[in-house]
């Protein structure tokens, strides 16, 4: 018998110790179904002219390789030469295979179904589903027969097995099951077999796992089971992430990927696709499907929430055929596009490629048009959000048209027409286009332009109304476009609040909010902060409104860490300190000012905040209002009264003797504090003020040298004055300053101050020996301005009339 000798059929592989099936029951093989070249039943046997009958394959092989090594033809069994190598098929023999394979199967499949029970042994089950296997590799009828004996229900019961055996066994066999066979996959989507399927791609064994997205990969050919599988809540979210999953399988991130590409024929699939980052089927919809299918796209593109980088994806791909859907004449597709350019005109990478696809003119036409064709104004919103995006991106827009006569974004009428909107529209709107504004202001190439037109249009006071709006994000909007024109008509802007009602007081409302540190309280006080120091109206106001107490609760609630810190923390403490260092611009003008300024010891909160280190603006403000409260030191320092001399030293000099009074102020001879009258000797700031000289921002340097020069200046001790500086070792991080000359500012201020150093004989006498400082006093001669040049000849006579001797200057203190 054949069946004997033909290895191949064994309904089970070599391994299977345990295989009991009754055989008896199977009819034997029979020598003529064998082919004698591959020694399994045909499929296809064909006869040759001398009678012989071969697997249609396997003699069709046999006379290739005759022919590639150009042997005589000949047959393979009698090795008798061949006239032809005409094949005719064995139908007789074929149907008879086919009918004694069908019982073979039809009872084998009878012996299957007893063992597919949970209850069965696992190894009479794995046997049971490799016999399965083994019957439906042979053709499509085998798997009809599968059907047929309704045995597909029963091999997904097997996927509930406890045994993960049994479950990749079942899994690999339902696909093979359902490969090439539709009919077949319609059974698989019946009831909830494609969830349970789903469910083992989260399984952490990569073998479950494999197996699962094959039997998908298979599944996934057929439209009905593409729908059933998007439908099963989380398995495109896990196809997606098997393949963006760095640590996954290879093969199994590879058969994630073709399934995925089928799925890909559903629409709701695309959608889900995109929701989860794989947004490539989506755009190539967009750019290639119907206008139908297109504009649905676009729609919902728009209710998309994309991160940064799928922006940028996204406008890359269909920037420019989103930019040509707003230019249509159809007000659906301009809503659409317009969402969707909302979503990703929110970076500035995207934003960028958008103006470069030629978003702009479009936009400004959308919003200015009116008439026919004119955009609802729920839509002018979008756009003018898409605007605003667009224009914080920072790009040149200074050499972008937008109109018909080549006028760009920030020319004289557009600017004109944007604040007319402004004014004229509703509260959603109008943040929009301040926000327009505000980016525009942002940069320093458009800025004057914008301020230009503001001026020309007397727009200032309608734009100082909308800090009491009552919508927080357009007062925000409203503010921080404020804070950017500040810097080129603080003037202006602190007369419109000077002379209007409420706006001043809001701006202090906000900053003074006990809900942490927001934006819109950095950018209030920013605001204050920029405007001019020396106005002493706006100063008076403030501090009718009682704003200086306010500042000063923050500024210690933050220095003491009361106050959390945020990304907002910085910027708000610097305007703060900057608001309050305008008390110190009007302290001559102002008794309230000075009282205010004793009454919270200012002098040591601006002493404190000059260590404030990585805060250089902090730093730098504290400097220079400790410059102003030391200068405030002459005037307030009480000098003591002397009693009168009396009538015998009046009438006799030579008896009368000068009275001593102790306790005074070595640098203005009077009764001085810090609290008081502000002195810095008393208040023992010099030295932290020296420690500023090091600093790597030249604007810190700078304020704390001109600090320093008011222990030097008229008015006081000056020799006091070196003595101080030498007690802190000053003298030296001076000469520093002037020999860097790292600015010109710095320049004059540190020839200022050598200059009054030298006049003490002993440092002139050691700076003599110093030829660097010479040369640094010579090069401010020549160079300097003409007050600058006055005092550097003042300083060289004054080591000119010490012979040059060899100094030991860097061992003074």
């Amino acid at each position: 018998m054949a069946g004997s000798r033909d290895g191949s059929y064994d309904q089970g592989s070599p391994s299977d110790e345990s295989y009991h099936f009754e055989r008896t029951h199977i009819e034997p093989i029979y020598d003529a179904f064998v082919c004698p070249l591959t020694k399994q039943v045909m499929h296809d046997p064909v006869t040759l002219e001398n009678g012989q009958t071969f697997e249609r394959e396997a003699i069709e092989k046999w006379f290739k390789e005759l022919k590639e090594s150009r042997r005589r033809l000949v047959c393979p069994i009698t090795l008798k030469e061949l006239r032809s190598t005409e094949l005719k098929p064995s139908i007789a023999l074929r149907n008879t295979i086919e009918e004694w394979t069908a019982r073979n199967d039809a009872v084998q499949l009878d012996n299957t179904r007893r063992s597919l029970s949970l209850g069965s042994p696992e190894q009479d089950i794995l046997h049971a589903l490799q016999s399965i296997q083994s019957i439906c590799r042979k053709s499509r009828s085998s798997k009809h027969a599968v059907r047929n004996a309704e045995l597909i229900p029963m091999i997904i019961d097997m996927l509930k097995s406890s045994s993960r055996k049994v479950m990749c066994k079942a899994l690999e066999t339902l696909r093979i099951v359902t490969e090439e066979d539709a009919d077949n996959k319609e059974v698989m989507a019946e009831g909830d077999t494609v969830r349970t399927i789903v469910k083992f791609l989260s399984k952490e064994r990569s073998k479950e796992r494999e197996e699962a997205v094959s039997l998908l990969y298979e599944l996934s050919m057929s439209d009905t089971l593409c729908e059933k599988i998007g439908a099963v809540n989380g398995a495109i979210l896990i196809l997606v992430g098997m393949i963006s999953s760095k640590s996954e399988n290879i093969l199994i991130a590879e058969k994630a990927e073709k399934t995925l590409k089928n799925l890909e024929k559903c629409e709701n699939n695309v959608r889900q696709m995109a929701e989860n980052g794989r947004l490539q089927p989506l755009l190539s919809l967009l750019l290639k499907g119907s206008s139908e299918t297109k504009l649905s796209m676009v729609s919902f593109l728009g209710e998309l929430v994309l991160n940064n980088d799928e922006k940028v994806f996204v406008a890359r791909t269909v920037g420019s055929t989103l930019v040509n859907f707003l230019r249509s004449g159809n007000v659906q597709s301009r809503e659409a596009s317009l969402k969707a350019l909302n979503q990703i005109s929110s970076c500035e990478a995207s934003a960028r490629m958008l103006i470069e696809a030629g978003i702009l003119p479009t936009l400004v036409k959308d919003l200015f048009i009116v008439g026919g064709n004119h955009l609802p104004m729920r839509l002018k919103e979008v756009s003018a959000t898409v605007l605003a995006n667009v224009v914080n991106s920072g790009y040149d827009f200074d050499s972008i048209s937008v109109g018909p006569d080549h006028q760009t974004l920030v020319s004289e009428d557009i600017v004109h027409n944007l604040l007319h909107l402004i004014s004229n529209t509703g509260p959603a709107i109008e943040c929009k286009l301040l926000q327009v504004l505000v980016g525009l202001t942002s940069s320093p190439a458009t800025v004057l332009n914008v301020v230009s037109a503001i001026k020309s249009s007397g727009a200032t006071i309608s734009l100082i109304q909308f800090i009491e709006a009552p919508q927080k994000e357009l007062c925000l909007a409203s503010i921080k476009l404020l804070q950017n024109l500040s810097p080129h008509m603080g003037q202006e802007l602190a007369d419109a609040l000077r002379g209007t009602a409420g706006q001043l007081g809001s701006l202090i409302k906000i900053i003074s909010e006990n809900n942490g540190i927001t934006e819109d309280q950095a950018a209030a006080v920013g605001l204050l902060a920029d405007l001019p120091e020396r106005d002493l109206g706006l100063t008076r106001q403030l501090l009718d409104e009682g704003a200086f107490e306010l500042v000063i609760s923050r500024v210690l609630r933050i220095r003491q860490g009361e106050t959390r810190g945020n990304r907002f923390m910085t910027p708000y403490l610097e305007g703060l300190v900057q608001v309050l260092s305008r008390l110190t611009f009007v302290l001559g003008d102002e008794h309230d000012a000075v009282v205010l300024a004793r009454e919270h010891n200012l002098a040591a909160l601006f002493i404190d905040l000059l260590q404030a280190n990585g805060l250089d603006k902090v730093q730098m403000v504290s400097a220079l209002a400790l410059e102003n409260l030391s200068q405030e030191s002459k005037r307030l320092t009480e000098l003591p009264e002397l009693p009168k001399p009396g009538f015998c030293a009046s009438v006799f000099p030579c008896f009368s003797k000068q009275p001593v009074v102790t306790g005074l102020c070595r640098l203005h001879h009077g009764t001085c504090s810090l609290k008081e009258s502000f002195c810095l000797v008393e208040g023992k700031a010099v030295g932290k003020l020296v420690a500023c000289l090091d600093h790597t921002n030249e604007k810190v340097v700078e304020a704390a040298l001109a600090a320093i020069c008011t222990l030097l200046d008229d008015g006081v001790d000056v020799q006091q004055g070196v003595m101080v500086l030498c007690e802190v070792e000053g003298v030296k991080p001076i000469l520093e300053v002037l020999l860097e000359n790292r600015t010109e500012i710095l320049r004059q201020r540190a020839v200022y101050a050598v200059e009054r150093l030298l006049r003490t004989e002993d440092i002139a006498y050691e700076v003599s020996g110093d030829p660097n400082v010479s040369t640094a006093l010579v090069d401010a001669f020549r160079h300097g301005d003409y007050r600058t040049r006055q005092i550097a000849e003042r300083a060289l006579k004054h080591v000119d009339k010490i012979p040059n001797f060899s100094g030991i200057f860097q061992n003074m203190g």
